[in-house]
């Protein structure tokens, strides 16, 4: 693979780095402040305008790889922008390409018929709108998707689900308009990846209830948040199905390819700028007679970071490149081996920078502890890493096997 940067991605990377320096950075308190005024799960004013500056800077969509709705970067193109943009949590959302919203758009674009398309693919590329991907389910072990035991099923010109999802992320938003569902509508079937099914469910449909926000590790990321939701008889139309019932799995497959490699690059920017704030506390502050920067676990700690950050950003492009050539199933391995390295990476770099931060680490006057909840977090989501283990262990085995 060719490590250089097109001339195209370097001038995106030029000025999206000059966009965060003159509008993220700056508003960050902004943005903390305004979530934490009145009613938390309302868009914050900061995002809404910044969006509108990224749209006419060119800073939009850039996360679509060979389409017409977005900027048309392949997946080794965007993985360097999608790591400045990670630096801070809710700039994704300034340049449309906030999770799940980007694999939902991914799965419309892919999946959707042109009506489907219409009615709720062009908002979201507009960033008029907000969606939600229900697929976990409190009542079993969704680690194995099998387990899944919401239901689907055909009535006349309706499907009615019936099912209670959790961690579901933006379901609290208030934009939220559309829920792409994952149920079982044919529990029978003997293939265990032919019974499930994904079903588009407007946010307004009866039946479906949010029961609740859900806080990782005290912090509720309002206004997107995750929750617990519940439908209950719920009817949507024929035409709601996606690609056809039975090939729940195949979607999912399609979409949770690129959405995980989306969020190890946007690790690798968070691991980055917690670096920049461990090595600037270790040189601004001094314990037992010299710098903090001087001592020896230091500098072996920073040492370690940026080995440990550089080996993860070649991972990602490594698979970002096998995914961009021989396509996401052949790269499986690769992404899941990312998967894996990085957030276990960003947990560890984050902790060390939060260690030299001593009790300031843990608080709220830096982004440090924040940062660790989102990383710890992303050893779960999209499939733990005992799940990628398994499967990384399979397909090297199976290569010795065949011989």
């Amino acid at each position: 693979m060719d490590f250089e940067y097109s001339e195209r991605v370097k001038d995106l990377q030029q000025r999206l780095n000059a966009f965060m320096d003159e509008h993220v950075y700056p508003n960050e308190r902004r943005f903390t402040a305004e979530v934490a005024e009145g009613d938390r799960w309302q868009p914050t004013k900061v995002v809404e305008e910044l969006k509108n500056k990224a749209k006419a800077a060119g800073l939009w969509n850039l996360f679509l790889p060979e389409s017409a709705h977005g900027a048309g970067l392949s997946n080794i193109e965007y993985a360097p922008l999608c790591e400045i943009m990670g630096r801070v949590p809710w700039a994704p959302e300034v340049f449309n390409c906030n999770a799940p919203d980007t694999g939902n758009m991914e799965v419309l674009t892919r999946y959707g018929t042109p009506e489907q398309q219409q009615r709720w693919l062009k908002p979201l590329l507009a960033g008029e709108i907000r969606s939600c991907f229900a697929m976990t389910e409190p009542d079993v072990a969704s680690s194995d998707a099998t387990n899944i035991s919401s239901a689907i099923v055909r009535d006349g010109d309706e499907y009615v689900i019936n099912g209670r999802k959790w961690w579901s992320s933006g379901a609290n938003d208030p934009r939220c308009a559309i829920f792409i569902f994952m149920g079982k509508s044919d529990p029978d079937n003997a293939s265990r990846h032919s019974q499930q099914s994904m079903i588009l469910v407007p946010r307004d449909t009866p039946g479906l209830k949010i029961l609740r926000h859900l806080p990782v590790f005290g912090y509720d990321d309002a206004p997107h948040g995750h929750g617990e939701v519940l439908f209950e008889n719920v009817r949507v139309p024929v035409s709601n199905m996606l690609l056809g019932e039975g090939r729940g799995f195949e979607i999912a497959q399609g979409r949770l390819g690129p959405g995980r490699i989306h969020h190890c690059m946007r690790l690798i920017g968070l691991a980055e700028r917690a670096l920049e704030y461990l090595c600037k506390r270790a040189l601004a502050r001094t314990a037992f007679g010299k710098p903090i920067a001087a001592q020896t676990v230091t500098l072996e700690r920073i040492a370690e970071a940026r080995i440990q950050i550089d080996q993860c950003r070649l991972l990602t492009l490594n698979a970002a490149y096998m995914m961009d050539t021989v396509g996401n199933k052949i790269a499986a391995k690769q992404i899941a081996m990312i998967k894996v390295a990085a957030p276990l990476m960003a947990c560890q770099v984050i902790d060390w920078a939060i260690q030299v931060h001593g009790g300031g680490g843990v608080s709220d006057d830096f982004p440090l502890a924040y940062a660790y909840a989102q990383a710890r977090t992303l050893r779960l989501a999209d499939g733990p890493d005992e799940v990628h283990r398994n499967q990384i262990g399979k397909l090297e085995l199976a290569r010795h096997i065949k011989h």
